[in-house]
């Protein structure tokens, strides 16, 4: 009874001005010690009404002065966290829509999600770098959750998950899906092949690839059962939903038969390929389509600009001011205007549509001629 006394006189003292919830069960020395007080009074160990220590959810999440550290969870083993998930969710469910509550329900419900994740998928040592079928991935150290594995097509936690992002392709998975990637990276298609489908959504039918996703091979159908058939218009053929996430990209053939540059859905190894490919200068128009010179007059200016240009390098070559002046590296990142006047890159057949490159390039004739007829002292002499 002593220690009684004393904790009763503690409390008196000391009471917690942070705890605002009211209407608590108290200690029956304290009814007896303590007169009547008015309803605003607070209980220094007030508990929300909708705290339940029976329940499997309450076990390490429910917070007071004296409770273990956040995050420590009395549930161990994983059929306990998925019940207590399940009752965290019906108690969601019955709450008050957007009460403080309900608000604090979910925050519970997040911490037990992400500890049964950290139970099914615990942190080990993994190496920086990984080589898996010419991809080079290596271990990121980003904590945002904005990423989404491109082998299972789930969220990426990088609180508690080890994931890699491959240097080539940026194809980004899980550590536990790496071996199960069955792809090689785009990247060594790229060097080896570097050339475009310039047939404008090729499609040979469900049938050729039978009905099987194109990359993975998972059963796929028109009727979406058992998965969805999604077709990429660049290379016409059907993928599952994981490997088709209806991103959306410009497809060269169209842009060079139709001078359409609108973006249309890809597949995700499509979507990368042309993301790789899109600086290459690997379209030869003339061949390709010489049509297209007659309808497109913004063409037409680029190439006698760029024409001109390979007329004006020898002077730029064998004269000191213009090579300590580094003129030719205006165009360092269109190296082949200095080359040719006939290859194009996609995206240079992308700015020449929407007219920036054609006001760059002018600039840049402008100031090569202007060295040569005004500037270049040894011209002059």
């Amino acid at each position: 009874m002593e220690y009684d006394d004393k904790l009763v006189r503690f409390r008196q003292g000391h009471l917690n001005p942070f705890d605002k919830q009211g209407g608590a069960e108290r200690h029956p020395a304290d009814s007896e010690a303590q007169p009547p007080k008015d309803s605003s009074t607070i209980s220094p160990h007030s508990i929300p009404e909708y705290h339940c220590p029976d329940r499997v959810m309450d076990l390490g999440v429910s917070e007071d002065h004296f409770s273990r550290p956040v995050g420590l969870f009395l549930a161990s083993d994983i059929q306990q966290l998925r019940q207590a998930i399940e009752e965290c969710k019906q108690e969601i469910l019955e709450l008050p829509e957007n009460s403080d509550r309900q608000k604090d329900a979910v925050v519970r419900l997040i911490h037990l999600r992400l500890k049964l994740q950290e139970l099914n998928d615990p942190l080990e040592d993994e190496p920086n770098l990984r080589i898996l079928l010419e991809h080079r991935f290596y271990k990121e150290k980003s904590k945002s959750v904005k990423h989404v594995c491109d082998k299972c097509s789930t969220f990426i936690w990088g609180l508690i998950q080890t994931w890699y992002t491959c240097t080539g392709c940026s194809y980004s998975c899980h550590s536990k899906c790496l071996n199960l990637i069955t792809k090689p990276c785009v990247r060594s298609k790229v060097s080896h092949q570097a050339e475009y489908e310039l047939s404008i959504c090729p499609e040979a039918g469900l049938d050729s690839q039978d009905y099987r996703c194109a990359e993975c091979r998972t059963p796929i159908s028109l009727r979406a059962v058992p998965s969805e058939a999604r077709q990429c218009d660049y290379t016409g053929q059907y993928y599952c939903i994981s490997c088709h996430w209806n991103d959306l990209a410009v497809i060269p053939a169209r842009a060079i038969h139709n001078w359409d540059f609108e973006p249309r859905k890809v597949s995700r190894c499509s979507m990368r390929y042309l993301a790789l490919m899109l600086g290459r200068p690997v379209l030869k128009l003339r061949e390709i389509n010489p049509l297209l010179f007659n309808y497109v007059e913004e063409l037409v200016e680029i190439r006698k600009l760029r024409q001109d240009i390979l007329l004006m390098k020898p002077y730029f070559i064998t004269c000191k001011e213009a090579m300590e002046a580094r003129l030719l590296l205006q165009l360092q990142d269109r190296q082949h205007f200095v080359e040719n006047d006939d290859m194009y890159s996609l995206q240079d057949l992308l700015d020449i549509s929407s007219g920036r490159l054609g006001c760059t390039l002018t600039e840049i004739h402008t100031t090569f001629a202007k060295h040569i007829k005004l500037d270049c002292e040894g011209l002059l002499l």
